[in-house]
């Protein structure tokens, strides 16, 4: 029952609806006891030789009145206990979605896709089926089973009630028994579907690599031993489940055994009378669905109890990025200073960051090259707090980025990453992503200063055009165009390009480069690229090297100096000689 307790802030919540729920409920439990009463009294009718039509037209009336209320409240609880389920059912929903679009991306990188949907699909419904079909079979079962025994053992014997009673005590050792088995497999079971969604996930979106790589025989493998693994596992649990009604028939059947044997003997001693027997059998009858209910309580509460605890561990992950109770609700703007003493990822030994001062003052542009895993992409992301726990400061405006609030800075902020993510949309409402109502003009002039509006337009649809998922049926340089319009768009104070320009050609480079220096006047501009050619205009380059600055200044200024800037600066110059075929010379 330890679920309940754990769901009791929403039970708390929509008290109402369930206390309406819970007294229909018992309405028709206490209705359920009219049936069998009247059969017996109808049966010693019949054997006294009593019964005339107009009394027994009395009892059938009586029957249909049961009938009718007992349709009427089954109709509404069912509204007010399963309808509050599907409530519980939304509202956890929303709390994962909630705190997943609060979470970092720490939390994303030790977390699985397909884990995380599987808690907000499976795992929610087994806790839906216990705040549902739980509250229903616990409360049915208890009041059915403690009414009939009252009314069996007060109206007709309480020595043949103690006697039927017996095995009773069997069943709850055995059910108790059987939920600790069934708690315990169920786990593993929604362990290994979270594994196989996972995996169903993965290899749907990285379907074009399996193939190029032809590795599908052995995905398909792969995928086939994740889905034997649930089976296996499910069937674990289905064994235990299928232990509940041959229990539960077999303490069922010896406790009827009992009821005909004793109760026999009781007629016979004129104890009771014939119509008592019958119905003390009919009632009798109406335990064997509070015995099974039992064995299906456990179930569900077992597998309710699983996928909660499963639940609350993620909504009990703590959000590493978040407001001070005293941040600023505005847009920040002004020059932009890196004060990073040193930045180490959680978990890990050796800092990505050290040292990493200068200032830029608002309207400029900054170049950061240097190799792959110098730290460009973490500085960054450090700047859209995006991961947090450095030493030192980041300041725009001369005050500290975590004095603003986390969404008014990052509407300030216009982030365009290496890797891009388009929707399952039209183009025209990936590039207005961030600003849905913006106007289709705006739309379309963001996507000529990227240099995709020609693309579009020769599109099918043009900019009404389904994408896929993923963007699946664009090229590399159509997505980061769009990506790009999406964030110019936006017109923010700061724009960062992550790479963003690698999968273009040198004269779409160039464009875009000429679009930015005419229509970001004023407004700062990040740029990181292994393409030199892509940030040699900017006012201040920075080139990195093992998290920190090992060379500072404009294109000119680096390229007088010595150094790796000015190496691979001539190395590229010459690669491109080479490929339009020419000579340096």
């Amino acid at each position: 029952m330890k679920v309940f307790m754990d769901l009791k802030w929403f039970f708390k919540q929509e008290k109402r609806p369930y206390m309406v729920g819970i007294l229909l409920l018992i309405l028709v439990a206490m209705l359920e006891l009219v049936p069998p009463k009247i059969i017996g009294i109808v049966v010693d009718s019949i054997k006294e030789g009593t019964l005339t039509g107009s009394l027994l037209l009395k009892w059938m009336m009586i029957l249909t009145v049961a009938g009718i209320l007992m349709y009427v409240a089954r109709y509404f609880w069912r509204v007010m206990i399963f309808g509050s389920a599907y409530k519980l059912a939304r509202q956890l929903r929303d709390m994962l979605y909630a705190h997943f679009t609060k979470m970092s991306q720490t939390f994303y990188q030790k977390k699985r896709v397909g884990d995380l949907m599987a808690h907000a699909t499976n795992d929610i419904q087994a806790i839906q089926q216990t705040a549902g079909a739980g509250v229903l079979t616990l409360v049915d079962s208890l009041t059915i089973g403690v009414a009939v025994v009252v009314v069996m053992a007060a109206t007709i014997s309480w020595e043949l009630t103690l006697i039927c009673l017996i095995p009773m005590p069997f069943m709850a050792i055995m059910t108790n028994w059987y939920g600790r088995l069934l708690h315990q497999r169920f786990s593993k079971a929604q362990e290994a579907f979270s594994a196989l969604n996972d995996k169903t996930q993965e290899s749907i979106t990285g379907i074009k690599v399996i193939k190029t790589f032809g590795q599908e025989k052995e995905d398909v493998e792969d995928f086939y031993d994740k889905s034997a693994d649930v089976v296996k596992k499910n069937l674990a649990v289905a064994r235990v489940d299928a232990l509940y009604d041959p229990t539960i028939a077999i303490i069922v059947g010896v406790s009827f055994f009992l009821s005909i044997a004793f109760g026999a003997k009781f007629v016979i001693d004129g104890r009771i009378t014939i119509g008592e027997l019958v119905s003390f059998n009919a009632y009798l009858g109406l335990l064997v669905w509070p015995m099974l209910a039992f064995g299906w309580l456990f179930n569900i509460l077992e597998r309710g109890r699983a996928s909660y605890d499963r639940i609350r561990a993620i909504l009990d992950e703590p959000v590493d990025v978040k407001d001070r109770p005293d941040a600023l609700d505005q847009v920040p703007t002004g020059d932009l200073a890196f004060q990073i003493d040193g930045f180490t990822y959680p978990g890990e030994q050796q800092p990505v960051l050290k040292q990493i001062h200068f200032k830029l003052r608002r309207g400029e542009t900054l170049g950061i090259v240097g190799k792959t895993g110098a730290g460009k992409t973490t500085l960054l992301k450090l700047l859209i707090r995006e991961s947090e726990g450095f030493s030192g400061d980041i300041l725009i405006g001369e005050r500290p980025i975590d004095q603003y609030k986390l969404e008014r800075l990052r509407e300030a902020i216009g982030y365009v990453p290496q890797e891009h993510f388009l929707f399952s949309a039209t183009v025209a409402e990936n590039i207005s992503f961030a600003m849905p109502d913006a106007a289709i003009e705006d739309v379309h002039h963001a996507a000529k200063l990227a240099k995709v509006d020609q693309d579009i337009l020769q599109f099918t649809d043009g900019y009404e055009t389904i994408v896929g998922e993923r963007g699946v049926s664009l090229s590399g340089g159509q997505k980061q165009r769009i990506s790009i319009a999406r964030s110019l768009l936006m017109q923010p104070e700061v724009l960062i390009l992550d790479d963003s320009l690698s999968a273009v050609d040198a004269k779409t480079e160039e464009g875009i480069l000429a679009s930015l220096r005419e229509t970001r006047a004023g407004k700062t501009t990040i740029i990181t690229a292994h393409r030199l050619s892509a940030i040699q205009h900017a006012d201040m380059i920075l080139v990195l090297d093992e998290g920190e600055i090992a060379q500072m200044g404009t294109h000119d200024e680096l390229m007088e100096r010595d150094g790796w800037y000015k190496e691979m600066y001539l190395h590229q110059q010459l690669e491109a000689i080479v490929e339009k075929g020419g000579s340096h010379g």
